[in-house]
């Protein structure tokens, strides 16, 4: 990945993760994690441009799911709890967003290193 790459990848990035924590402020279990689904397929899609590739959205919504399955799987109790705090009036929805974000900026960084690999063979 060149540094011209990162940088790109460093601002969609961002901007995604701050998206799906906007929809985790929601206090309602399960919505947080459909926002992180649509804002990482449309992250996914961004992130295969800046590396020279285009891919389409079921394809993209593949790799979002594939990248949020191995961040939950590496962070189980970040996931669990960030669906559990929004049970708890307002702290739990500022807890809920702060974790989509840790865990979006995570998973973004995966689909980023996996374009890198598809589309310029890199390892």
């Amino acid at each position: 990945m060149t540094e011209e790459q990162k940088s790109k990848c460093h601002a969609i990035i961002h901007t995604h993760a701050a998206a799906c924590g906007a929809g985790n402020l929601v206090p309602i279990p399960g919505v947080g994690i459909a926002a992180d689904l649509v804002t990482m397929t449309t992250m996914a899609i961004a992130l295969a441009g800046v590396f020279g590739g285009n891919i389409g959205e079921e394809a993209a919504k593949g790799m979002a799911v594939a990248a949020l399955k191995r961040t939950a799987l590496k962070q189980p109790i970040k996931v669990i709890s960030k669906e559990f705090a929004k049970l708890i009036p307002f702290a739990g929805s500022i807890i809920g967003a702060g974790v989509g974000v840790g865990l979006a900026e995570a998973a973004g960084w995966a689909i980023a290193g996996d374009m890198d690999r598809k589309f310029n063979g890199n390892k």
